[in-house]
């Protein structure tokens, strides 16, 4: 084999992307092996410091090249004498794909760089190598020369970004919500007054920052501010939800602060001093959760709601591996408030525990248990399931209450453009004191609840970064209690009622995305005295 096919071996094998290419000249695909004292990301590490074979990847790790194709043994030599061999991350070598001339001349340059810190070392070298390799840099010299311009102008720029970044250690984002709602029909209070037809305007604005003093450590910090009203306030039912409500008068306010760090191979702890949620640590296998701001535009779309079970301080446990995934937390409600009946573990609490499992790289699965003192409340579906409101709303006074709650979550990519996933959940919720009055009672007893819905998802249709969704659904709603009303009021919830939801998100630009939406709940409030329940939207969101 002639010595110029060897060389053209170990060009078309060494470092590219850093000397400047074009993305459009190149292989995006294309990921070198960085040159350093150690490896990165697990990458296999080429150096010249050190020319054992147990220090580079040896042409026989390369999984396309076989002994006997042409370049193997070229291949072999250059790693023996030279160490000069970069792959693909994936240990390919990939040598059928086409070699331009831009290509060329950053793997000569590459090379001639490593021969002549190689020569300055006193390393031993081939000077039929050196003159093989004089020649071919004669031949690209125009090349060269605009390669070393390109380069100059990256450390240009890059002293730049590193003279005008914000920290070293911490990473700000931002989003914005704006939002049009309105109630276009429904009626409310057992059907007895339509719902007024008053459309809104709003916002949800965050600001995040990302901390990191270790690489593999986050600090997490979440400002917050809005004035996006709950529509189920006048709706009269948990049903009307939003996924991005956020009524603060416009008031800053420090939403979430949270922490976690790794404590053992593939397990990290999560710790939060201030608005933790489940969701926080445990996978929702939802792929239209985009916490109201993206994909399902309603609470109850967004995740199941025992996601919802728990909030506050606390914290979990994380798990993960090739298939398996796992998650344990507790968050209190009030874990600040030194005050009787409050704290962090006197006061309301939500327990999680989640296993996962990846059947496959397009199927995923997951079990789902929450246990709480006075966290059955979820803000979604019926008032009569958010039992505590209910009582507080109806009698003065809400009642105390400790549930188990069991879930299953699953997603599946049927093809890359439609993806289908769901849940269903029962809670077994009991309360725990009576409430006696002058003129009634209500005494102590136990509720049914449960929720199911399916998911619908068409990523990337008509455009990248485009998506369809349609959500079917019943949210929470009381299926069986033997709770004693007054006055004859039902225990449970009379009628059925779905969740009807679809939309549509217009990727506009990468930073910019236009939603249109629209809820259908028949039978509001598991009602059919107040008919049916409708509701649209259009979100803008702003990322940045």
């Amino acid at each position: 084999m002639s010595l110029f096919r060897s060389s053209l071996a170990a060009l078309v094998l060494t470092l590219l992307t850093p000397l400047g290419l074009r993305a459009q000249e190149l292989d995006p695909n294309f990921i070198p092996i960085p040159r350093s004292s150690g490896p990165i990301d697990g990458y296999i590490e080429s150096s010249p410091e050190d020319h054992s074979l147990d220090q580079i990847t040896a042409v026989a790790d390369l999984r396309d090249v076989a002994p006997q194709d042409w370049a193997y043994e070229a291949l072999k030599s250059l790693v023996e004498r030279y160490g000069c061999i970069v792959g693909y991350p994936d240990r390919t070598f990939r040598g059928n794909r086409a070699l331009s001339r831009w290509e060329f001349a950053a793997g000569l340059n590459a090379c001639l760089n490593t021969l002549e810190k190689l020569a300055q070392e006193n390393v031993a070298v081939l000077r039929s190598d050196l003159d093989t390799a004089r020649r071919l840099a004669e031949s690209f010299q125009a090349e060269l020369q605009q390669l070393g311009a390109r380069v100059d102008n990256l450390e240009n720029r890059l002293a730049f970004l590193e003279d005008h970044q914000f920290s070293t250690t911490t990473k700000l984002t931002g989003q914005v919500v704006m939002a049009f709602n309105g109630i276009a029909s429904g009626k409310r209070d057992n059907g007895a007054e339509s719902i007024p037809q008053v459309p809104t305007l709003g916002y949800r604005s965050r600001l995040e920052l990302n901390t990191s003093f270790t690489g593999q450590d986050d600090l997490f910090i979440r400002l917050t501010s809005g004035n996006l009203a709950d529509l189920a306030i006048p709706a009269q039912t948990f049903q009307a939800t939003l996924g991005y409500t956020q009524p603060e008068d416009s008031n800053l306010f420090l939403e979430v602060l949270s922490y976690y760090f790794p404590i053992a191979e593939d397990v990290r702890f999560w710790v939060s001093m201030a608005g933790g949620t489940f969701n926080d640590f445990a996978t929702t296998n939802n792929f239209l959760d985009g916490d109201g701001a993206t994909g399902a535009f309603t609470a109850f779309g967004t995740r199941s709601p025992l996601y919802f079970m728990g909030s506050g301080a606390g914290a979990a446990l994380q798990g993960t591996g090739d298939t398996w995934q796992w998650s344990l937390g507790y968050l209190a409600r009030d874990a600040a408030n030194p005050e009787t009946g409050n704290g962090l573990f006197n006061g309301a609490y939500g327990a999680i525990a989640q296993v996962g499992y990846n059947v496959t790289d397009r199927f995923g699965l997951a079990l789902t248990y929450t246990h709480g003192y006075n966290t059955l409340d979820t803000n979604t579906g019926s008032q009569r399931s958010n039992f505590q409101f209910f009582t507080e709303e109806f009698f003065g006074e809400p009642v105390n209450t400790i549930h188990n709650a069991y879930g299953l979550e699953f997603t599946w990519r049927v093809w890359e453009h439609f993806i289908f996933g769901g849940w269903g959940g029962l809670t077994k919720a009991q309360t725990l004191n009576a409430i006696d009055q002058e003129d009634f009672s209500l005494g102590r007893g136990n509720l049914d609840i449960w929720n199911w819905a399916l998911t619908f998802a068409f990523p990337d249709v008509f455009k990248e970064g485009n998506v369809a969704g349609f959500i079917i659904g019943m949210q929470p709603w009381v299926s069986a209690s033997n709770i004693a009303f007054p006055d004859d009021l039902p225990a449970t919830d009379q009628d059925t009622s779905l969740h009807l939801e679809t939309f549509f998100q217009w990727q506009v630009t990468d930073n910019l995305s236009l939603t249109p939406g629209i809820l259908v709940i028949p039978n509001a409030d598991y009602n059919s005295a107040n008919g049916t329940l409708v509701i649209g939207a259009v979100r803008a969101t702003f990322e940045f």
